[in-house]
């Protein structure tokens, strides 16, 4: 297997250092912003999203007179992060306290959970736990103004929707429109694995934004210097090609893939008990914690082994004992399903084992998240994706191709994260140099004209990548058959606008500008000659001081997408997905098809090969295009379709 991404870190120790009141750089960026209402903090794990929170909780109810806070979690596993923290002797004004009765991310039904919610509200308690199920329950029950004069904060706030039917986030829209609450929103991916935005835009605007980039994070770790993101393809059952990637003396999650999946068996607990089976032989369960203790085959050491996808009593008591996991030998293996990928936070972890396709941008980079924490035991973090190779004779092939391009668009957007951010402004004569700090200055580019185009530039550009890339139209560029200019000018604005509906035109074009630059620029690679410096574009080397935003218009910023299917699948498969991915962009109507047809079996009879859809002679193209049409409508056929 070989990594698609491989980035290394400066191991800066910067984004661990702390100020006088014991805050990491990310949190220090928040706290500065304690007085605004509304407040959206983008952040990757392990940054400290959760003491953040308590920083700016303790000041609202102390200094600006808040009377309650209350953080809403998506599942119980996560509660332990807002447990009872010190904070006074790092330098703080107050330490964070929970009580007990008010954690309700602990077992039991969500009707009592409800009940201590109303309680709770009545009271004169001061914070509160639960999960958001927990807080949608209660919410029935609560009338919105009971919301005045408190802090909601929300974490992994992608799990609200802008979508009618989404409970959580009609709860949201309707305390911000019939209370004075306060909101803290945090997430490590704003962006949703559906193409239903998390916030309307006019909701939106009343937040205040913190964006801590995973480029920031990783690179001012102390230890972690490393991280790779692979893909291995199987034949097959997965069950027999995992142990190719398993590597068990790595800290390692592994995701098995949804029971609903092609992947799957459909036996979930066979699937664990066949993991097991090739780890080592089982020598027990501990009673207490559920803890699976397995001796491994090659050398008999004793492995530690946590079963999350069991859902029966005995997951409870192994949710616990990860909760108070503290030391390197408490823990070697995680094996889940849909549990372990958000929030959840086990700083030993090596490896992110995904097996199965993951159509949604959001997941695979939570998931990623599992491995990226920073701690002594590592210097390299990995994500791998163990996926079926696609079959032509698999009738959901399509459906395979467009999440198998999502995971690899995700995995650019991961590489966009995880490096540098550059500085772009407008160039306006000779003087304009670019610095030694990433600033660069491009011929042509429009200033931001709009507080609102600062605001998408500065803080959302890498969401609204994600956007675009989540776009199936734009999906369709990657392969490089769409003209550059058509998708810069005409497909990407598309999407901006549907993404900011109140943009003018003027401002569309001055945020797809910085798009399209952000991800033409972090594929290109530098080079410096004698005392100038080159960037590679498109294959050729351009002065850095010539950068022109005509000359990246040129330039198709997804085609590298492509080209990592390319190098990373063989000859058969990629015929397969090209096929496929042609097969949505060509028509032909009955007419042209009969008239073509006896001219496509001459030219075989002729050259003894069948016509090449990317000719340059159009209508051997348009033959070629004809074969790869009546292909298509034969799968269609065979597959009852």
């Amino acid at each position: 297997m070989e990594n698609i991404v491989e980035i290394n870190y400066h191991q800066t120790g910067q984004s661990k250092k702390t100020n006088q009141y014991g805050m990491r750089e990310m949190q220090a960026r928040v706290f500065d912003k304690r007085n605004s209402q509304y407040l959206l903090v983008k952040a990757p794990p392990a940054s400290g999203k959760s003491r953040a929170l308590m920083f700016i909780g303790l000041d609202k109810l102390i200094n600006q007179g808040l009377k309650k806070v209350i953080v809403a979690v998506p599942e119980r596993a996560i509660g332990s992060s807002f447990k009872n923290t010190n904070l006074k002797s790092y330098g703080f004004f107050e330490d964070w306290k929970v009580d007990p009765r008010n954690n309700l991310t602990t077992v039991g039904g969500n009707s009592s959970k409800v009940n201590s919610f109303i309680r709770f509200m009545e009271s004169d308690d001061k914070a509160l736990i639960c999960t958001h199920s927990t807080l949608r329950y209660a919410f029935e029950k609560i009338d919105d103004k009971a919301f005045d004069n408190c802090l909601l904060a929300i974490d992994e706030f992608h799990h609200v929707s802008a979508d009618n039917n989404s409970r959580l986030g009609e709860l949201l829209r309707s305390i911000i429109r019939n209370s004075s609450a306060h909101i803290v929103a945090m997430t490590g991916s704003y962006f949703r694995g559906d193409s239903v935005p998390i916030l309307l835009p006019e909701d939106e605007e009343l937040f205040d934004k913190v964006t801590y980039s995973y480029y920031e994070q990783l690179d001012g770790y102390e230890y972690l210097k490393s991280f790779g993101i692979g893909y291995h393809f199987y034949q097959g059952k997965y069950i027999s090609a995992i142990d190719e990637v398993l590597d068990t003396n790595l800290k390692t999650i592994v995701h098995i893939p949804n029971v609903n999946s092609g992947e799957s068996t459909k036996y979930k607990y066979d699937e664990v008990n066949q993991i097991l089976d090739l780890i080592g032989e089982v020598d027990y369960q501990d009673e207490e914690t559920g803890i699976i203790y397995v001796k491994r085959h090659t050398d008999g050491k004793i492995l530690k082994i946590a079963d999350l996808v069991d859902d029966q009593a005995e997951r409870d008591k192994v949710v616990e004992y990860l909760r108070n996991v503290k030391e390197l030998d408490d823990l070697d293996i995680i094996i889940a399903l849909g549990m372990a990928k958000e929030g959840f936070d086990w700083p030993f972890c090596e490896h992110a084992l995904t097996v199965g396709y993951r159509g949604s941008l959001t997941e695979i980079v939570q998931i990623i998240g599992r491995c990226t924490r920073d701690s002594y035991n590592k210097t390299h973090a990995q994500f791998t994706n163990l996926i079926a190779k696609p079959d032509a004779k698999d009738e959901a092939v399509t459906y395979t191709v467009n999440t198998m391009l999502k995971a690899i668009s995700a995995s650019l957007l991961m590489e966009q994260v995880l490096t540098p951010d550059f500085k772009f402004r407008p160039k306006r004569n000779d003087s304009d140099k670019s610095s030694a700090t990433g600033e660069l200055f491009i011929k042509g580019l429009k200033e931001p004209s709009t507080e609102n185009v600062k605001k998408i530039i500065e803080n959302d550009i890498n969401d609204l990548k994600a956007k675009i890339m989540q776009d199936s139209q734009v999906q369709k560029t990657f392969t490089g058959e769409v003209d550059p200019k058509v998708l810069n000018k005409v497909l990407i604005p598309k999407v901006i606008q549907k993404v900011y509906p109140n943009l003018s035109d003027e401002e569309i074009e001055e945020v797809r500008q910085h798009v399209v630059l952000d991800t033409v620029m972090k594929g290109a690679k530098s080079e410096v000659v004698g005392s100038k410096e080159f960037i590679r574009m498109a294959d050729k080397f351009v002065n850095i001081e010539d950068l022109d935003i005509n000359l990246i218009d040129s330039i198709n910023p997804f085609q590298k997408a492509f080209e990592v299917l390319s190098k990373d699948l063989n000859s058969p498969v990629l015929k397969l997905i090209q096929e496929s991915i042609d097969a949505k962009r060509i028509s032909f109507d009955e007419d042209e098809l009969v008239f073509i047809w006896p001219k496509v079996e001459e030219f075989f009879q002729t050259t003894e090969r069948r016509p090449d859809p990317k000719s340059d002679d159009p209508i051997e193209r348009r033959m070629g295009e004809a074969v790869i049409y009546m292909q298509e409508l034969r799968r269609k056929r065979e597959n009852g379709k």
